[in-house]
This record gives structure tokens, sequence and C-alpha cells, in this order.
């Protein structure tokens, strides 16, 4: 066995090690000493190795865990106050910046199933085929490329997981998100995206690290 890979099979449990530790603790909100800690890392070294592993740092990862347990806890019918109080979170405060930056929606809009949330929609051609996209107020809660005659379809499971949101079609206005999503701009520096991401903490990884891919290099 040589030496790299020993080094990277010993990084691989370190950082497997880590993972498990934050689904263990991430209700205490343990801060990037203390996780580095537990896989006796310092915390640099530590920070930029799980992000090579992982995709994420290790603070968007307990965020995507603490996102995650919130979503269980408000569907099970507790309180915003006591949702944010049980991840471990100093405010409601706190949780609703972590909902509107990673869901799109507030808290109480998401515990609400939808009510009182407008979503405007279109379908599109894109280079990849027609795509159906949605968006609240506050960014894109879907993308979805659909296949030929599957438009009510497509629509259909969108409304179903928003059973209590209003549904606009609007052509003209999604009809400009989705020119800046496909349009090419070698080089062009663009104001990122505000989006609604509905994930496992595995996709959302996946969905990051093919982010930190440059541009053409696949």
């Amino acid at each position: 066995m040589n030496e790299k890979y020993t080094q990277t099979a010993l990084d691989y449990r370190r950082i497997e090690r880590a993972i498990g530790y934050l689904e263990e603790n991430f209700r205490s909100q343990p801060g990037l000493d203390e996780i580095a800690a537990s896989v006796h890392l310092s915390k640099y070294h530590f920070q930029r190795l799980f992000k090579q592993w992982a995709g994420v740092t290790p603070t968007q990862f307990m965020h995507f865990l603490t996102v995650e347990y919130a979503k269980e806890r408000l569907a099970a019918s507790e309180s915003v106050f006591m949702t944010s109080l049980d991840a471990g979170l100093s405010s409601a405060g706190r949780l609703h910046d972590l909902f509107v930056t990673f869901e799109a929606v507030t808290p109480g809009e998401f515990k609400k199933r939808g009510e009182g949330v407008l979503i405007r929609y279109g379908f599109h051609p894109t280079p990849f085929g027609e795509c159906l996209i949605a968006q609240t107020t506050r960014g894109i809660c879907a993308l979805r490329f659909v296949s030929d005659g599957s438009d009510k379809q497509a629509l259909q499971e969108l409304m179903g997981e928003w059973p209590l949101a209003t549904f606009v079609e609007d052509r003209q206005g999604t009809a400009t998100v989705v020119e800046r999503l496909f349009a090419v701009r070698g080089g062009e520096c663009q104001q990122p995206f505000h989006l609604y991401l509905k994930g496992t903490n595995f996709q959302v990884q996946v969905w990051q690290a093919l982010l930190a891919i440059p541009e053409g290099a696949m």
C-alpha cells in the first residue's frame, strides 16, 4: 500500500467521522474548532479537507442538517419558536434566515404548506428540452425538464408539493429567468440565483460540488 493511498484512506475516515459527529451533534450547533477537534485536526486544515471531500463547508453541512430537522418538526405541528430552540438555534429569526437562504420560503410558509405563497410558473424551450420553471418572491422553487406531452403532469406534481399555494402562469416573467439560466456569456459575472433547494443532504452536497467546477472543465 503506497503512502498516497494510505493518506487518502485516512482522510476519508476522518471526514466520515466528522459527518457522523455532525449528524449526532448538530442540535448543539458546534463551532468549527469543536468539529475539527473531533477528528484531531486544526480547523483550517479540517475545513479544506471537508470541502474537498464533501463539496461544502462543515458549517454549510450543519445548516443543511438543521433545516432538514426543522422541516420534520414543523411538519409534525411544532411551532416555529419551539422548532428553533429544539434545533439548537438562538432565535426564531435564525431559523427564518436559514429557511429563506436554503428554501426560499419562511418557516411559517413551509409549515402552512404554501398557504399565502404566490408561485409564478411557465414552460419554456431550452438547449436541453422543454422545462417547467417556477418561482416565489424569494427565488426559484422548481426547475424540471418535461418530455413531450407531460406538461400537465409536471404541473400537477408541482402543485402537489405546494398544495395550499396560489399558482399563476407567468410565461413572460419566467422567460427572463430561463434566459439568464441558459444564455452563454463567456466570462461575464452574473448575480447569483436565489433558490428553493429541495433534495436530500447528499443531493445538495453534489449540487454544491458541481457548482464549484470551473466552466468548460467537464
